[in-house]
């Protein structure tokens, strides 16, 4: 049996590089997606003495400004899961944001789900990606994200929440029989971490229905999105430092069909994507 192919956007970010290891370790096949052709020789690093492989394609996300560009990456990569691990990371501006954290997310997001080899998609996001008041928040929980997506992070809430609610609508249109046909197993999973850290993975998480804010190392949330993809899971979970080890905690949320999408309207996203689900 043939091994899964990944494309990983955003290979040289700091979750991905975390990310690499654990995939290659499935025997997996990556291709890292990475701007700069000097980060060649640390993406294939990540493959020593493990039994995937670990491919480098240089390609700038910039340069993605329509669904035609992310299709030939597809195309050359042919993947069965696609993993969204980028972003502007507040370089060039509001504008740069909005092209790289939105459009190129949408751009690979429309190709994607308009790929029948494509199985999964899997959204590396941000806790205080929501329109509406999740029904588990207390009110301070609400007001303190209410507070940082409108004073602090307001571009790049703006341009997360875009590209969540693609995926969720495209992904919808893709099972219900758009998209090439129709695929009721296509997974679109929202990995929403809070505040990122640079410590070890502490193992402990809380996933699902969380607090608004709080902290979570990148290699507990490099290891949950992994995970994630080895299950039939779909929907938004919401990631922090917590008291369940990981899998526990992914159980839990199979089990209970945990979906912290709960509290948006479906419907309203739905309709504004309508148009580009046609495309």
């Amino acid at each position: 049996m043939s091994s899964i192919r990944v494309l990983l956007l955003g290979g040289h970010g700091k979750i991905s590089l975390l990310m690499t290891p654990l995939m290659l370790e499935r025997s997996w096949h990556v291709t890292s997606v990475i701007r700069d052709p000097k980060q060649t020789s640390e993406i294939q690093s990540k493959g020593k003495d493990l039994p995937g492989i670990i491919d480098v394609l240089v390609e700038s996300l910039d340069d993605i400004t329509s669904i035609q560009k992310a299709q030939s990456i597809l195309d050359k990569v042919q993947p069965q899961y696609v993993v969204w691990s980028a972003g502007a990371g507040g370089k060039g501006g509001p504008s740069r944001t909005y092209a790289i954290d939105r459009d190129a997310a949408r751009h690979f997001i429309k190709a994607a789900t308009a790929t029948s080899s494509v199985k999964k998609f899997l959204m590396v996001s941000y806790i205080g990606s929501r329109r509406n008041r999740a029904p588990w928040f207390t009110d301070e929980d609400w007001a303190s994200m209410q507070k940082v997506n409108n004073e602090v992070l307001v571009d790049y809430a703006k341009a997360k929440v875009e590209a969540d609610e693609c995926l969720f609508a495209l992904a919808k249109h893709r099972r219900d029989g758009g998209g090439g046909g129709g695929d009721s197993a296509f997974q679109d999973i929202v990995l929403r971490p809070g505040t990122l850290t640079d410590d070890k993975a502490g193992g402990k998480i809380a996933l699902g229905h969380t607090r608004a804010r709080g902290e979570v190392s990148r290699a507990d949330v490099a290891e949950v999105a992994v995970k994630l993809l080895e299950t039939d899971l779909r929907g938004y979970f919401d990631l922090l430092s917590g008291e369940e080890n990981v899998d526990e905690a992914i159980a839990r949320v199979t089990k209970d069909k945990v979906d912290a999408f709960d509290g948006e309207d479906a419907e309203a996203i739905l309709q504004k994507y309508k148009p580009l689900a046609k495309v």
